[in-house]
């Protein structure tokens, strides 16, 4: 005590100094400094929590805009993908369509030729009578007598069908291979005169051969059969040109 007396020190005073800054420490220990570093313990953890919940946050964020993303780029490839369907849908309705018009188109074509066709054959079936008519008026005619009428008529369809005494004269002495017969007359053949031609040719080729018929006024009579490559021309005008070539 003297030393601390001799240094100018009041032992009392040290003490109740000593005392007060324990108290001060000790208040500030409990009341003070506990509560700050709480304070800051809990807004460093509210801090970390942020900062944690920012990120799971921004992950979350990323993870939703690429799902997105993923969702957009599906959406859009499935757009397109039915896009390019009922393009391809479309094309294919207006093919169909189109080509359903040029079949109805070629349908129509052909029936209208058909039924020309068949209106020039009944005009010019018509008209066989009444060439045999002129022809038979024009022979009395000239001869001054009437010929007989059975036999004119006989000769006329001779002429127009190449059959004659029941045969097909420009076959004879043919020999025919194939399938398929085309048979041209200047006039059309009754169904009698067919018959007979088809018989003859059917009868060279075999049974299991197809005879078609045309008609065309240009050979002016007798028949032209074609067979495959080999044609035999027994038509007037045929005939007609071969005796030009031959007095040349």
């Amino acid at each position: 005590m003297e030393a601390l007396a001799n240094l100018g020190i009041n032992p009392g005073f040290l003490l109740v100094f000593a005392l007060y800054f324990l108290l001060v420490v000790f208040v500030m220990a409990r009341w003070v400094y506990n509560p700050v570093i709480k304070a800051l313990d809990s807004r460093k953890q509210k801090i970390a929590q942020g900062l944690e919940d920012a990120r799971v946050a921004a992950a979350a964020r990323a993870n939703a805009e690429a799902e997105a993303k993923k969702v957009i780029a599906e959406a859009q490839a499935e757009a397109n993908r039915r896009v390019s369907e009922a393009t391809e849908r479309a094309e294919k309705a207006a093919a169909d369509v189109k080509a359903a018009a040029e079949t109805e188109r070629a349908r129509i074509l052909k029936a209208a030729e058909e039924d020309v066709l068949t209106e020039r054959n009944r005009l010019l079936g018509d008209l066989r009578g009444q060439v045999a008519a002129l022809a038979m008026a024009a022979a009395n005619k000239l001869i001054k007598d009437t010929l007989d009428e059975q036999r004119q008529r006989a000769l006329i369809n001779d002429f127009f069908s190449g059959v004659k005494s029941g045969k097909v004269v420009v076959l004879e002495g043919e020999s025919l291979t194939g399938t398929a017969a085309e048979v041209t007359s200047a006039l059309p053949l009754t169904a009698a005169e067919q018959e007979t031609v088809k018989r003859d040719i059917t009868s060279k080729m075999g049974a299991t051969a197809s005879v078609t018929f045309k008609v065309d006024p240009n050979i002016l009579g007798g028949l032209i059969i074609r067979v495959g490559d080999k044609i035999i021309d027994g038509s007037v005008a045929g005939q007609l040109e071969g005796l030009r070539q031959a007095v040349r």
